[in-house]
């Protein structure tokens, strides 16, 4: 993950993440392949804007204070399943609080939508991501 602040309200974020998916109960119990095992590779990537929508400050005791952040984000992408590419759109929330004036601590919460053909069937996938870590600003 990778963000450019643009001023203090927005930001332009990029992201890339990949994983591999185990076999469901139901291939498991009834010992059937439904995907190839080079087609349980789950990678996506994205571009999005974010918008601190309440930006304020944390008082941990009377003389320790912490600027925090509320922020929306929204964006658009790929996610590579099954063999296949399918266009991604993701939007969700977050909180970034500042432990110093290079480092913070952020949590957020996103939903990447996708429509997918997978095995006879058009739905539409979301798939739900929480994450949180450290942010370095240079």
């Amino acid at each position: 993950r990778l963000a450019y602040h643009v001023n203090e309200q927005i930001f332009i974020e990029g992201i890339y993440g990949q994983s591999e998916t185990e076999k469901t109960s139901f291939e498991v119990l009834s010992n059937i392949d439904l995907l190839a095992d080079d087609q349980r590779e789950y990678s996506y990537y994205n571009v999005s804007v974010g918008y601190n929508i309440l930006p304020g400050e944390v008082f941990f005791t009377k003389n320790k204070t912490f600027v925090s952040e509320l922020y929306l984000v929204t964006g658009a992408g790929t996610t590579e399943f099954a063999g296949d590419k399918f266009f991604t759109l993701n939007f969700g929330f977050g909180y970034r609080l500042l432990l110093t004036d290079e480092i913070a601590f952020h949590l957020d919460m996103r939903d990447h939508m996708l429509n997918m053909i997978l095995l006879g069937v058009d739905k539409t996938s979301h798939n739900l991501e929480v994450t949180g870590g450290l942010t370095w600003f240079f």
